[in-house]
């Protein structure tokens, strides 16, 4: 497999494992892992595409938040109003939690909805997705 195709895999399934959509970014970055490829390098691209994930729920729950009741809006109300909570129990710090599973996705979205300022979103979110990446590489 060509470096170009392994990092463009791995950038394009952390950037849709962001989103509401599912995806398994974390095996694709341990298989490359393993074959060899370059932990920071592989921190690096995988972090990329989901922070860039993580941004396009920014950007639904900031502008496209009033089809929330359309058939194709990803977020369910029960996701929405978890996300909601945690946010409202940690603030802005439950951002460097968005890489976890099931309430990390709707809390980016959440951060949207409530208009978190872009400039502190960005560097909470890359920090806590990029340590979570970070310790996958190194356990390999």
């Amino acid at each position: 497999m060509s470096d170009l195709t392994a990092y463009g895999g791995l950038f394009l399934a952390a950037l849709v494992a962001a989103t509401l959509l599912p995806a398994q970014s974390e095996l694709v970055l341990v298989g490359l892992r393993a074959s060899g490829y370059d932990a920071v390098v592989l921190v690096a691209v995988a972090t990329a595409g989901n922070v860039l994930g993580s941004t396009i729920n920014w950007v639904l729950g900031r502008y496209l938040l009033h089809f929330r009741d359309r058939r194709w809006f990803p977020v369910t109300p029960a996701m929405l109003d978890r996300a909601t909570g945690w946010y409202g129990r940690w603030g802005v710090w439950s951002l460097l939690l968005a890489w976890m599973p099931v309430v990390g996705d709707p809390l980016t979205l959440v951060a949207g909805i409530l208009r978190v300022d872009l400039r502190l979103f960005l560097p909470l979110v890359t920090l806590g997705k990029a340590a979570r990446y970070a310790a996958l590489a190194w356990a390999v």
